[in-house]
C-alpha cells in the first residue's frame, strides 16, 4: 500500500525527517487505526502498511522504513517468522512486537526480544478495546518515536567508524543517542568505544556493605537484567533483589521465571507480605506498585493500587523511596535502560540515604531515558556499559568498590 510521505523544510538534519514506519497487522481495522495513528503523529509517517510477514518482509528494501510494527500472530507468515528476515534485510532496522496479553504472546514477545527485536507493546484484547485504549496510544507512539529517533542517529559516517573499532568501556556517554544492535548488546558484547564527553558528578560508593540491591528498568530491560542477573547469580546468596520493570500483568510472571533462569535463583513475582529473603528474586507484579516496610524485624512486600507515578504501574520511584527508608546506607540501587524519568527521584533518596547508586551508560542503553535521567541527578556512584554493571555489582556486594 503506497503512502504520501510528510516531508521536512529543505537542509533539515536527519532528526528533524520524519520516522518511517511499517505497520503490520493481519486485522484491517487494527491496522488501520494504527496505521492513522502514527500518521498523525507529529514526527512520522507511515510508508508502508501490511496484513502479513511475507508481504512486509518484501516490502522492506522498498519501504525502507525505521521502525516495523510487528503483529504476532498472522496467516501465510507470522511475526516471529518474519522478524529475523526482515534484520537480515536491513540490519538497523527497529522491530517493535504488538501482541495481546496472552501467557502465550507475552512468552513470545520475550523470545522475540533475544531474536532482535527491540522492544513491544501489548494490545487490549478487542478491537474496541484497542481503538478507546488511550493508554495503548500513548505508549505506541512514544516507543516508535523514541526508538525510531535512536535508529536514525546510527546511520551516520562516525557510527560505522566506530563500528569497526575495538571495543573499550565508555567512561562517559557519547553526546548523541545511540541504539545499540540488540542482538549483541544483550548478549555481554563490548561496546563500540564512544568519544569523549565530560565526565557526570559522581558520589562515592556507601561504606557500608550492601543488605539489598534494588533495579528499575524499561525499555530493554528484559534483555538487559537477562545480561545482569547471569553475571551476579552466585553473588547475590546473602541479599534480595527486588526488580521493577515497566510491565503489563502477565509479562511479569515471566520475566521473573527468565531472571530466576539466568541467575540461578529462586525468583518470583512480589507477593503481598512476602518476607524477603536472601538469594531469592522478587519482581513487582504488572498493575501493581510494589514497596517494602519492615514489620516485626522482618522486611515484608506490600502491593498496592495506586495511581500511576511517571505514567507507570509498577513503578521504580515508590520501590526506591521504600527499600532507602528501610536500608539506607547498605541499599545498593541500579538503573537500567528505559523510556522516561522514572527511578530519577527514587536516585536521589537512596543517595540522601547514603546508599549506593549504579546506572547503565547511553552506548549500551536501547534508550537512555531513566539512566540517563539518574546520571544527570550526580548521586550515581558509576555509570557504566550494561557488560560492566555485572561484575561491578559482584565486587560491591563482596565490599569491593573498586
Amino acid at each position: 500500500m503506497a503512502f504520501a510521505q510528510k516531508t521536512s523544510a529543505p537542509g533539515a538534519s536527519q532528526d528533524s525527517d520524519p520516522i518511517r514506519v511499517m505497520v503490520v497487522d493481519d486485522a484491517v481495522v487494527i491496522r488501520g487505526l494504527l496505521t492513522r495513528w502514527l500518521d498523525d503523529a507529529p514526527g512520522m509517517t507511515v510508508v508502508s502498511s501490511q496484513r502479513n510477514g511475507k508481504l512486509a518482509v518484501d516490502d522492506i528494501l522498498k519501504s525502507n522504513p525505521d521502525v516495523v510494527v510487528l503483529d504476532i500472530e498472522m496467516p501465510e507468515m507470522d511475526g516471529m517468522t518474519a522478524l529475523p528476515l526482515m534484520l537480515a534485510k536491513k540490519r538497523d532496522l527497529v522491530v517493535i512486537m504488538a501482541s495481546t496479553l496472552t501467557r502465550r504472546n507475552a512468552e513470545i514477545s520475550l523470545k522475540a526480544l533475544s531474536l532482535g527485536a527491540a522492544d513491544y507493546v501489548p494490545k487490549p484484547e478487542s478491537t474496541s478495546e484497542v481503538t478507546t485504549s488511550v493508554d495503548f496510544r500513548r505508549e505506541l507512539i512514544d516507543k516508535v518515536k523514541a526508538l525510531g529517533l535512536r535508529a536514525r542517529r546510527l546511520r551516520g559516517p562516525a557510527h560505522r567508524m566506530r563500528a569497526e573499532t575495538t571495543a573499550g568501556r565508555t567512561a562517559a556517554p557519547a553526546p548523541a543517542s545511540r541504539l545499540p544492535d540488540t542482538r549483541e548488546a544483550f548478549r555481554g558484547a563490548a561496546r563500540p568505544a564512544a568519544p569523549a564527553a565530560p565526565a557526570f558528578k559522581m558520589r562515592p560508593y556507601s561504606a557500608a556493605k550492601p543488605r539489598i540491591l534494588a533495579i528499575g528498568s524499561s525499555t530493554g530491560g528484559p534483555q538487559a537484567l537477562q545480561v545482569v542477573m547471569k553475571a551476579i547469580g552466585t553473588s547475590i546468596q546473602d541479599v534480595p533483589v527486588v526488580i521493577t520493570q515497566h510491565m503489563p500483568p502477565t509479562f511479569t510472571a515471566i520475566l521473573a521465571e527468565h531472571v530466576g533462569k539466568a541467575a540461578l535463583r529462586p525468583a518470583a513475582e512480589g507477593k503481598d507480605g512476602d518476607v524477603l529473603q536472601p538469594g531469592h528474586i522478587y519482581v513487582a507484579p504488572g498493575g501493581k506498585h510494589m514497596v517494602l516496610e519492615k514489620d516485626a524485624g522482618a522486611v515484608k512486600i506490600r502491593l498496592n493500587d495506586n495511581p500511576p507515578v511517571n505514567f507507570c504501574k509498577p513503578a521504580v520511584d515508590p520501590l526506591f523511596d521504600s527499600v532507602a527508608k528501610i536500608y539506607g546506607s547498605a541499599t545498593l540501587g541500579l538503573i537500567l535502560t528505559g523510556m522516561g524519568h522514572d527511578g530519577a527521584d527514587g536516585v536521589r533518596t537512596i543517595a540522601a540515604g547514603g546508599g549506593s547508586i549504579i546506572t547503565q551508560d547511553e552506548a549500551s542503553s536501547v534508550v537512555w531515558g531513566m539512566p540517563g535521567a539518574a546520571a544527570q541527578t550526580g548521586m550515581c556512584s558509576d555509570v557504566l556499559p550494561l557488560s560492566e554493571i555485572g561484575p561491578k555489582i559482584s565486587r560491591v556486594l563482596k565490599g569491593n568498590t573498586r
